[in-house]
């Protein structure tokens, strides 16, 4: 993702902006009803207030000591809040096209319009929010990519299935996710082989932008994108869709691998993916893309 420079941009337009927090949007919802909600109408709150650079929403969801994962953006809800301006500028907009939790993890697959500070005018993540014991949006993680055209099969890195079923079976399918990646890490190749036939549907959907579906089209992709797996961080799931967040390369370059998989009749169903290079300069904070 090219962000570096244009986040430094956006850090010097923050550090020179005057609004203050008090002149944005005023609050537009109950601080007792939101703390009322489940973890993920709070976040979805939280994407509301944020489309609509509403501070007041963003102070009662947000713990003041916010960590912030994304390396090109300062920590802190204050420096979040300082955004904004930016935002409006290029009239940034979030889509959620799938949310789900796993206790006080929520998951967001976002579509972002408007967001040229974040590297294209079009931005797919994966955002990841924890919430802490009492009820406040406390930590953030995310991997960005542009949007892209249609992969060989037609499908795009957002569209697909979205229902949330199978909720007596997440344990079940984060083991398996646990599982595969420990073999795609520490297996053989005939090993990860055999995973990968074991656990995903012959002819899943795939949405990664230069993958068909199926297990053919991952194997034919395999040798020109060369994806390598060094280390699992974090499992979260609910029902039927599991996002994996490991570490890795991507064609050789270092990277940050967040992978969402949606299981049907036991096995994987279809695949999203968003794969981001981690940078190691100008860096906004020292969190690391990972540390769950």
């Amino acid at each position: 993702m090219k962000t570096s420079l244009l986040m430094l941009l956006m850090l010097g337009v923050l550090s020179s902006c005057t609004k203050s927090q008090s002149s944005l949007t005023e609050p537009q919802t109950n601080s007792s009803q939101i703390m009322q909600v489940s973890n993920k109408k709070k976040v979805s709150a939280f994407i509301k207030a944020i489309n609509a650079r509403d501070s007041g929403t963003v102070a009662e969801l947000v713990h003041p000591d916010y960590v912030q994962h994304n390396p090109f953006l300062p920590t802190g809800r204050a420096a979040f809040v300082g955004l904004f301006p930016i935002l409006q500028e290029n009239n940034t907009q979030a889509l959620t096209k799938r949310i789900f939790q796993n206790g006080n993890w929520v998951v967001m697959h976002n579509k972002w319009e408007g967001a040229s500070p974040f590297g294209a005018e079009t931005m797919v993540s994966f955002d990841v929010l924890r919430l802490d014991e009492n009820g406040l949006i406390a930590e953030h993680w995310d991997a960005m990519m542009p949007f892209a055209e249609p992969n060989p099969s037609g499908r795009t890195l957002i569209d697909g299935s979205t229902e949330i079923t199978d909720l007596d079976k997440t344990a079940e399918h984060k083991a398996k996710v646990v599982k595969l990646f420990d073999t795609l890490i520490n297996g053989s190749q005939e090993e990860a082989g055999q995973a990968v036939a074991e656990n995903f549907h012959p002819d899943y959907l795939q949405h990664n932008p230069m993958t068909a579906d199926g297990i053919a089209g991952f194997s034919a992709a395999v040798p020109t994108e060369q994806w390598v797996f060094t280390k699992q961080h974090k499992v979260i799931g609910e029902g039927n869709f599991v996002l994996s967040i490991s570490e890795g390369t991507h064609k050789g370059v270092h990277a940050v691998f967040y992978d969402l998989l949606r299981f049907e009749d036991g096995k994987i169903a279809e695949h999203w993916d968003v794969i981001q290079p981690i940078p190691t300069e100008n860096l906004a904070n020292e969190n690391t893309m990972f540390n769950f």
